[in-house]
């Protein structure tokens, strides 16, 4: 009884080690991704910068009756 009981604990730590590999690979993959889109969002941020009409074009445009 007591071997039946220890070979299913180790295989349930067995998962979870495995599980807890999968999910820092999902995280590391995550924090590469935010890392990107948080240097694709500054691009962005300073090209607004730079020239506001790029957001809204009817900026740069005169009003119909001038």
């Amino acid at each position: 009884m007591d071997e039946k009981r220890i070979a299913e604990l180790e295989l349930r730590y067995m998962q979870q080690q495995d599980m807890l590999q999968e999910l820092s690979t999902v995280l590391y993959e995550q924090e590469k991704l935010i890392a990107t889109l948080r240097a694709e969002v500054e691009v962005l941020k300073q090209k607004l910068e730079g020239d506001p009409g790029l957001v809204d074009a009817r900026q740069q445009e005169r009003p119909p009756h001038y």
